[in-house]
């Protein structure tokens, strides 16, 4: 599994060469490229000894494994999103070294290492630096690097994929209430890169932007802050901006039937047996209408939500972690938690047993024209099928939260499993 902290060896690999002049000469359609996989060193990447004590700042998981890193991984404080399309020119031989590329330097990020044989500044003055160096001093901070393949780069005539393509890999629906925007919307790859430090995830789509030039190019991204979510029972439930306790109920990596939700097995899709042990990734940038949720009656937040505000307990009854009974009701006979309830609405129990992984985070990117905060949620789930969003989704179009939200960016992407040792993500799909 790739999903345990890991001390790895911190020096920096040797044997390699990267192609600077490529990218100071305008690289074209090679990219500023920094090695191959194999000559990056994942191996080393992999070398590992027992989990100690360390703070938070020093724990570094491993880039290879049965599944990627940064889909069970603890929740990390801070992300940085980035969708990617590919080059209109570009060919699959290029989409494959742009894989192998990315996760060389990948492997070396989440180490806490600079990039490249000479790193940031050690290189000749003559050239770029290898790596974008504002990382450096910076521990590894808990990075994981997550890659995934969007529908588009599987349609015929682009790349040779169509005979690969995962049934379940389309476009989503548009949803009741979808306002969408086009540039929060959609993309061939995507790159997710969580850490506890801003800079550190900033700092591995920075690199991974850099190497891409010329092969692909940066379609949007998305900063986010405060998980919203956990993924282990050792996380503490976090609060989104609208002050609520979210998450309590998301799967856990220590619960059993979190793999059965999760993980794609061989069975799912035979023609696509490339995506056992890996998901697929949903991405909604969800705008929460600030200024109208704060005029909100206290009552009237806690209805919406079927939640107490202060203690995250469900109007049913209990504690945080009491189960929700949705056929309780008051002296008057009008369920506890309400016919609309965000809550009710998500449950399993409404959705034919459907459950999704989150692991979203709040986002605030300054305010719009009007003066009004351009805030909210960045929803991010992981699930063995498209149908448990679909089918959760679909039920949230009563949601009585939809009064106070607009969901303005989508996405969906096959989650390749991971790499193997010295190899690449998405290696199984042009095996």
């Amino acid at each position: 599994m790739s999903e345990t902290p890991e001390d790895i060896p911190t020096s920096p690999p040797s044997g390699f060469s990267r192609r600077d002049l490529l990218g100071l000469l305008g690289a074209g359609a090679a990219g500023i490229a920094v090695g191959t996989a194999a000559g990056l060193g994942i191996a080393a990447a992999n070398a590992s000894s027992p989990a100690g004590t360390a703070p938070s700042g020093s724990r570094r998981y491993p880039f290879s494994g049965t599944h990627q890193s940064g889909i069970l991984t603890p929740v990390q404080d801070r992300l940085h999103f980035a969708a990617f399309d590919m080059s209109t020119t570009a060919t699959r031989d290029q989409l494959v070294s742009l894989l192998k590329d990315w996760s060389a330097a990948a492997a070396l990020m989440v180490q806490g290492q600079e990039i490249g044989a000479t790193g940031a500044t050690g290189g000749p003055a003559t050239l770029p630096p290898a790596d974008t160096g504002e990382a450096i001093g910076l521990p590894a901070s808990g990075l994981t690097i997550t890659f995934g393949l969007g529908p588009a780069l599987f349609d015929a005539g682009r790349f040779g994929l169509e005979g690969s393509r995962p049934q379940l890999l389309q476009a989503l629906p548009r949803f009741r209430g979808d306002a969408l925007l086009a540039q929060y919307t959609g993309g061939d790859l995507c790159v997710q890169a969580c850490a506890d430090d801003p800079q550190v995830a900033v700092h591995a789509i920075r690199n991974l932007s850099r190497i891409a030039f010329g092969r692909a190019s940066l379609r949007w991204s998305q900063l986010g802050f405060g998980r919203t979510s956990s993924t282990s029972t050792t996380q503490v439930t976090a609060r989104n901006l609208m002050g609520f306790k979210d998450g309590t109920a998301n799967l856990k990596s220590e619960d059993a039937a979190t793999a059965d939700a999760v993980w794609v097995t061989a069975a799912d899709d035979p023609g696509a047996a490339w995506l056992e042990g890996g998901s697929y990734l949903v991405a909604r940038r969800i705008r929460m209408l600030i200024e109208a949720w704060d005029r909100a009656q206290l009552g009237d937040q806690e209805n919406t939500i079927g939640r107490d505000k202060a203690q995250g307990a469900p109007l049913s009854g209990g504690t945080e972690f009491t189960a929700i009974d949705l056929s309780a009701t008051g002296p008057s006979g009008a369920a506890l938690v309400p016919k609309d309830a965000h809550v009710r609405l998500a449950h399993p129990t409404m959705n034919g047993g459907a459950q999704l992984l989150r692991r979203g985070y709040n986002f605030v990117d300054g305010n719009d024209d009007l003066g009004r905060l351009d805030a909210g949620l960045f929803f991010l789930s992981y699930q063995r099928s498209p149908e448990q969003f679909i089918r959760v989704q679909t039920s949230l179009s009563t949601d009585a939260l939809n009064e106070y939200i607009k969901h303005v960016g989508s996405g969906i992407w096959a989650v390749p499993p991971g790499a193997s040792a010295g190899g690449w993500v998405g290696e199984t799909l042009f095996a």
